[in-house]
């Protein structure tokens, strides 16, 4: 195989047919500005090649399952290996995936619970398990050692039948034929598990001779195998009791046959194997009768005989039956399938493992948390018609002593839900809900309980997915007999932990030496990959996360830490910056996990603009030298010090600190207007008090996992957007545990979220249609002579509208052919050529230009060519200021980047900051009552995507906004954009459960004094100047060490 990749001639979208080496067994960063052809080279050329080559070795019946790859307009390509991307989209929709199954650590956790779990028995809490041969000698020859024993087996063989429950034959099955009064260990006993196995009894009890005949057909059987001597206990209380040879039925009569019936016979009849003196010379003749006791009824009893009167026999009871120990109860072993939610065998039979069912919400039952029970905690009796549950509800809370003047948050859990489900006489809840329910005929009561209904968390499993047989299986940390804490957990409580909980209970279990044998190396394969999971940065998440709820950078991350796990070798993997959303100081911990995947012998190519990745790269590939047409060009390649010595490389510049942001040298100071949010309560946040100046560049910092994004788009952007206006329309009202209390709302007009979601969902939408200057475009073409001589309207120029679009493809330019066994085919619409319109409509003409030729320019290009018309120029002109130049009018909106999407929404409030234009910019009060000088916008890591360079262009456009009067709130881990706050908030101290709580405020020179602050840690040598943070904090740290020594 070649030692490198050769690209010749590589003109994929914007690249100009550059010639391109990239090493193997390498960690390769390609750098430079926001569309300069990073992506084009990493993904559209080398990994689309890659691919297209595997796909199309492989059959035609299987092409049609994979993803249809246009080959990339290259010249020349060789030295690929099979290529792997993982990109930053989160494209999981499943709502079982979460991140233990999408990492397979789930896989190996039901093997090594099916394998080294210990069962419970769901109704006396006893150990269930199967007796061996071996384990049964080694406890029998425990006794004192000459002692004498009988090894005895029941007559009949207790059959057990494990019916299927719930339609599924699945494994489970205990007898529950037991009594009422036995005594419950567990409180998971569920409707399914009441199900019985019923003990298949040797005959009919109501008849003595159907008795008789059965035993004289069993005693035959046995006498034909040899055996001739039954035994029973004494009713004169002789605990010896007596043995009875059967060979003539005149013997029988001394056995006492009415004590030996039920299921709880007082003195049951025995088959007597053997008689032993107890010793470890007498091992072979052990394992002959437990060998034979097994055969013969699945049971044998080793009773030790007494030496004196008084003293008491010792009972050892074995079965080969997978039973509980204590009630005799038969299970099923598990298997792996028990455990998946995913498998009907183990699914919750109620929620099929989802967790959670169509039910009445608490959230909604129980809005404010923060109230009492006599303040009116639950919701519904409140209203007029339904007090006088209030009153009984009291009443049953007193007598019960629970305190009503306790806010609900401070109720146990043992409180909430004897409330929720009633007891001692109180239905509770649940009971009066259930009494409404056989009232809903009547209108206004199914409009009064809609209101209560919602997503709830499924009563039987309690939202953990599983079937109560799965949850009865349990690990600990005492399975190798050692002595511990005893903390046991059932796979759902190990799911629900956090990466860094999770690596300490695995890494604390101990194997028996035969668990070792069987699991050990399943064991070890979990520890890894929760490893992997922890040194990509996600150590706060739990393993039971839904994949869905991720963001983009988690989720590429997720996929970097499956890669590894893997162990694949020979692998191409090209990345799509996965640093986003990582803290500075977390970024290490990636860069050793991009190295252990190289050092495995892959190639890795990143798209890549953190600093501390670029200088750990061990090769380089810088592009540009501007966006769209503008780029293209290789400008530099080789290690980061040639790069740095570059004169071409825009990268080099900053890289080497010719080129940089500086810091601010006056910080605006916080006024006197100011919000205030105290008491956020959600997620991890713990009572949370927050101060935001506004009319300033306020930066949200922290760990990964701390409660940035929980803090100010759950919390702050929810309540602003309910105090301001009517939210979203059909929103229901805020939980009131959310927040204490919000002030400052008073100095806002509107609140403007501009996240990283999509633009539109649709090839239609677009950045000149979403900025609202495609308008003034298709006004301008209406007033053309042509136009007006056809009667033409601007909207006859819309291809989103019938009229001027074409009628074939309805004005999506493409028309999809269905393949049957192939992957369905998009080609260029035969009508109108892919232009979207009709020809009439592509003859009027401005400047020798139709409407389609406009919407295939770059920004850039169309600032020229519309040089005159302000109203199209103003509203383009905050695209490139926002640094998307490069971007085409008419480019689809489906193939924009998070990081794209959001700075083209930021654009659009900027030309209203700017121009009070109405339209593109949706904030949560309307167009009548926007006001651009009292705006807060919102934005999540805006920086998402940019190049140095870009990130300057990006705080031009910041100040912009705050000179034209609005505030910024930023959540941001760019230490270029944190060193350029006027007021940084910040989160932590660490991420998950160790987050939730302000850490640090003020200005970033306030931060580099809290010792407990990670970014004031690494922002101190920024302020300084230093061009490398780690380089310098490396270095300072060694100096001290040499102090020191």
């Amino acid at each position: 195989m070649n030692d490198k990749i050769t690209i010749r001639g590589a003109r994929t979208h914007n690249l100009k047919g550059i010639d391109v080496d990239i090493p193997h067994g390498a960690l390769t960063v390609v750098s430079g500005v926001s569309g300069s052809g990073k992506s084009s080279l990493a993904f559209d050329t080398v990994y689309a090649e890659g691919q297209r080559r595997y796909v199309e070795s492989l059959s035609a019946y299987a092409r049609q399952f994979l993803e249809r790859i246009e080959k990339p307009d290259v010249d020349f390509m060789d030295g690929l290996a099979p290529a792997i991307a993982i990109k930053q989209k989160n494209q999981t929709r499943n709502p079982r995936s979460t991140v233990a199954t999408a990492t397979e650590i789930y896989d190996y956790m039901r093997l090594l619970y099916a394998r080294c779990g210990t069962v419970t028995c769901l109704h006396c809490g006893g150990i269930v398990r199967r007796d061996t041969v071996d384990e049964i000698v080694a406890r029998v020859l425990t006794q004192p050692e000459g002692i004498r024993a009988y090894a005895l087996f029941p007559i009949f063989r207790r059959e057990v039948k494990l019916e299927s429950m719930d339609g599924v034959a699945a494994p489970e099955g205990i007898d529950t034929e037991g009594e009422e009064s036995a005594p419950k260990k567990r409180a998971t006993k569920t409707t399914a598990a009441k199900k019985a196995a019923k003990v298949v009894k040797p005959a009919a009890e109501a008849s003595t001779d159907s008795l008789t005949d059965a035993l004289r057909e069993r005693l035959g059987e046995l006498r034909k195998r040899g055996f001739n001597r039954l035994w029973q206990l004494e009713s004169g209380g002789d605990t010896r009791g007596k043995i009875v040879e059967f060979s003539t039925p005149e013997s029988l009569l001394e056995l006492d046959f009415a004590a030996a019936q039920g299921d709880n016979p007082e003195r049951p009849i025995f088959v007597l194997v053997d008689r032993l003196a107890l010793s470890a010379d007498i091992r072979s003749r052990l394992v002959d009768a437990i060998e034979t006791g097994y055969r013969e009824s699945g049971e044998i009893v080793f009773r030790t005989v007494p030496r004196e009167d008084n003293e008491e026999p010792k009972v050892l009871r074995f079965s080969s039956a997978f039973t509980c120990v204590d009630c005799h109860r038969a299970y099923r072993e598990p298997e792996p399938q028990l455990f998946s939610f995913n498998n009907p065998f183990g699914a919750c039979p109620r929620c099929q493992g989802f967790g959670n069912t169509i039910d009445f919400d608490p959230g909604l039952i129980v809005p404010d948390k923060t109230k009492t029970l006599d303040e009116g905690a639950i919701d519904p009796w409140t209203k007029t018609k339904y007090r006088a549950w209030h009153g009984e509800m009291k009443r049953a809370a007193k007598a019960a002593h629970i305190s009503v003047d306790l806010p609900w948050f401070d109720l146990t859990q043992a409180q909430r839900d004897f409330l929720w489900e009633g007891g001692s006489g109180w239905t509770g809840v649940r009971g009066f809900f259930a009494e409404l329910e056989r009232k809903k005929y009547k209108l206004h009561v199914r409009v009064f309980l809609s209101k209560y209904r919602g997503y709830a968390t499924c009563p039987d499993c309690k939202g953990q997915r599983l079937r109560a047989e799965a949850r009865a299986v349990v690990l600990a940390d005492w399975v190798s007999g050692k002595a511990g804490s005893g903390a046991t957990k059932n796979i759902c409580e190990a799911s629900a932990l956090t990466i860094t909980d999770a690596k300490n209970f695995f890494n604390a279990l101990q194997l028996t030496p035969s668990q070792e044998e069987i699991a050990g190396k399943i064991l070890e394969e979990v520890r890894q990959r929760i490893g992997f999971l922890e040194q990509v940065g996600l150590e706060y998440l739990t393993l039971d996360r839904l994949s869905s709820t991720l963001s983009g950078g988690e989720s590429q991350r997720i996929q970097l830490a499956s890669s590894l796990g893997s162990r694949l070798v020979g692998a191409l993997y090209v990345l799509d910056e996965p640093s986003i959303g990582l803290h500075t100081r977390d970024t290490a911990k990636l860069i050793h996990i991009l190295e252990d995947l190289r050092d495995l012998g892959n190639t890795i190519i990143v798209v890549e603009h953190d600093p501390d990745v670029i200088r750990a790269a061990d090769y380089m590939l810088d592009l540009g030298p501007g966006a769209g047409e503008l780029g293209g060009k290789l400008l530099a390649a080789g290690t980061v010090d040639e790069i740095k010595k570059s004169e071409a490389s825009i990268t080099g510049r900053y890289l080497s600190g010719r080129t940089q942001i500086a810091v601010p040298k006056h910080r605006r100071e916080p006024g006197r207007e100011r919000l205030i949010l105290r008491g956020a309560r959600e997620h991890n946040l713990r009572g949370v008090d927050i101060e935001i100046p506004l009319g300033m560049l306020v930066c949200v910092t922290g760990v990964s996992g701390s409660g940035k994004s929980t803090l100010v788009h759950q919390v702050l952007y929810r309540a602003l957007a309910q105090s301001l206006g009517q939210g979203e329309e059909g929103q229901k009202d805020l939980p009131a545990h959310l927040f204490r209390e919000l002030t400052g709302t008073q100095y806002l007009n509107d609140v403007v979220l501009v996240d990283q979601s999509p633009i539109g969902r649709t090839p239609r939408s677009n950045p000149v249609t979403y900025i609202k200057a495609f308008d003034a475009i298709r006004e301008l073409f209406a007033s053309q002579p042509d136009a007006k001589r056809k009667s033409l309207t601007a909207g006859s120029f819309s291809f989103n509208v019938p009229g001027g679009r074409c009628n074939v493809c309805e004005g999506d330019g493409t028309v999809t052919v269905e393949m049957q066994f192939l992957a369905d085919v998009e080609l260029p619409c035969e009508e109108c050529n892919g232009t979207r319109y009709k020809a009439a409509i592509l003859e009027v003409k401005y400047k020798g230009k139709n409407i389609h030729d406009v919407l295939g320019m770059t920004v850039r290009e169309a600032l020229t060519y519309f040089a005159g018309h302000p109203k199209i120029v103003d509203k383009l002109a905050v695209l490139d200021e926002v640094g998307l130049g490069y971007v085409r009018l008419g480019q689809s909106a489906t193939t924009l980047s998070g990081g794209e999407a959001q700075r083209v929404k930021l654009a659009t409030h900027l030309a209203n900051a700017r121009g009070g234009a109405s339209g593109g910019a949706v904030g949560v009060r309307g167009e009548a009552k926007r006001a651009a000088s009292r705006m807060l916008y919102i934005l999540d890591e805006p920086t998402t995507g940019l190049h140095f360079e870009d990130v300057s262009k990006l705080l031009v456009a910041f100040r912009k906004l705050i000179d034209g009067g609005g505030s910024l709130l930023v959540i941001e881990h760019n230490l270029d954009v944190i060193k350029c706050a006027d007021w940084i908030i910040d989160m932590g101290p660490e991420g998950g459960s160790g987050g939730g709580s302000v850490v640090a405020t003020g200005t970033p020179e306030d931060i580099v004094k809290v010792k407990e602050s990670h970014t004031g840690y690494w922002l101190a040598p920024v302020l300084k100047g230093e061009i490398s943070p780690r380089a310098a904090l490396k270095q300072e740290r060694a100096t001290e060490e040499q102090e020191v020594a």
